[in-house]
């Protein structure tokens, strides 16, 4: 019987050779950007699809994650004719730095508004920067996957003044404890060891910068950006947000569209890419026609004719 370990590995090098990703590293440039007056904050970061479109979709990852984690999402959108970036922070020890880091680095992209997909921490910065900018709305809607709105829930508030003093191995040690245990299908395995990969490509300081902000003393106030349309993504398997976080954020945002995946741990983006890009799909599918469109007109319409030929292909299968 073959071993979980020997899946896993088998699985890995599926992902890291795979043709998908090797036509996404050899044709989608990686752009390292500085908007701080400290040059060492460098946003990395990958710009996809037609640059006409003003309103993109921005992808932000997890503590764990690189720009790259988003590959799939970005190569299935940009297919469609969305305009898709997936970014990488920098170092920020305190959320309101983070905040206006992010509007400098729309700024120098001339972004009026965008549309933020956030993956656990991404998702409760997504959350934060929407609320940071409420007065003068950036973010025009949110996808929140395995996401959470209030730091309290990791229990770690008291250490958080401590991570910058940890050695990395300890602060992957933190990371790691949260991924899935036990044994997971071959697409979940290979995402865990995918994301294992991106952890180690990151140093101490941006591990430990990420871990602060995950847990620093804080909490979304839903009031200031009640007028966001929000959509919910999140797994019914093992993933590190508790029952009582999930519902949390469903009273938070009670007119937020629900996507529920029966399976996909903390990675779904990964492991079930195509059901998270069929979500973000219906998510952006609103705006379409107006000025907050991620996709360009003609492609907006080409995507509702496949759709219909679609649809009449399943009926007619269905009425064989």
């Amino acid at each position: 019987m073959e071993t979980l370990a020997n899946t896993r590995n088998q699985t890995v090098v599926e992902i890291k050779d795979s043709p998908d990703y090797n036509w996404f590293r050899s044709t989608v440039p990686l752009k390292r950007i500085i908007v701080d007056d400290d040059d060492s904050k460098v946003w990395s970061l990958y710009d996809a699809g037609p640059k006409s479109i003003r309103c993109p979709i921005m992808f932000l990852p997890p503590v764990s994650g690189t720009a790259e984690v988003f590959f799939q999402q970005m190569l299935a959108l940009t297919g469609w004719g969305y305009r898709v970036i997936a970014l990488q922070y920098p170092v920020y020890w305190d959320l309101m730095e983070f905040c206006d880091g992010f509007r400098k680095l729309l700024d120098h992209l001339q972004l009026d508004k965008v549309h933020l997909f956030g993956a656990s921490l991404g998702g409760f910065l997504a959350q934060k920067f929407a609320e940071f900018t409420c007065k003068s709305p950036r973010v025009h809607s949110l996808i929140l996957c395995n996401s959470f709105s209030d730091t309290s829930i990791f229990n770690q508030t008291w250490t958080v003044n401590s991570f910058w003093l940890m050695p990395a191995f300890m602060l992957k040690k933190i990371v790691l404890g949260n991924f899935a245990k036990g044994p997971v299908d071959a697409e979940m395995a290979g995402a865990i060891d995918f994301m294992v990969d991106r952890l180690e490509s990151l140093n101490q300081r941006e591990i430990a910068s990420r871990l602060t902000l995950n847990c620093q003393n804080s909490y979304v106030e839903p009031h200031k950006i009640k007028d966001v349309a929000v959509t919910i993504i999140d797994v019914f398997d093992q993933s590190a947000l508790s029952l009582e976080a999930k519902e949390e954020m469903y009273k938070l945002f009670p007119n937020a569209k629900r996507a529920h995946l029966k399976t996909g741990g903390n990675f779904p983006y990964l492991c079930r890419s195509a059901d998270v890009n069929l979500y973000i799909q219906i998510h952006l599918r609103q705006f379409h026609g107006t000025r907050y469109a991620a996709i360009a007109m003609v492609s907006a319409k080409k995507l509702e004719v496949q759709e219909c030929h679609l649809k009449t292909c399943q009926e007619s299968d269905n009425e064989q």
